[in-house]
């Protein structure tokens, strides 16, 4: 996964707000990494709409 690539986000490891939910099945760019506490590393996602948050490699695919 690259900064700038395009990506879907096809599943949810944990609850999170209705927000990043609704998110599900939307695409998004990547626009940076994000190390999570436990050592991994995320990435952040902005959606059309300017939303970002970050998401596991494993929750999002490249399209």
């Amino acid at each position: 996964m690259e900064i700038g690539q395009k990506v879907k986000v096809v599943r949810l490891r944990d609850r999170v707000s209705g927000a990043i939910a609704g998110k599900l099945g939307k695409t998004g760019m990547i626009e940076s990494y994000k190390v999570t506490d436990g050592g991994g590393i995320g990435v952040v996602v902005k959606f059309d709409d300017n939303f970002s948050t970050w998401f596991f490699e494993d929750e999002i695919k490249a399209v």
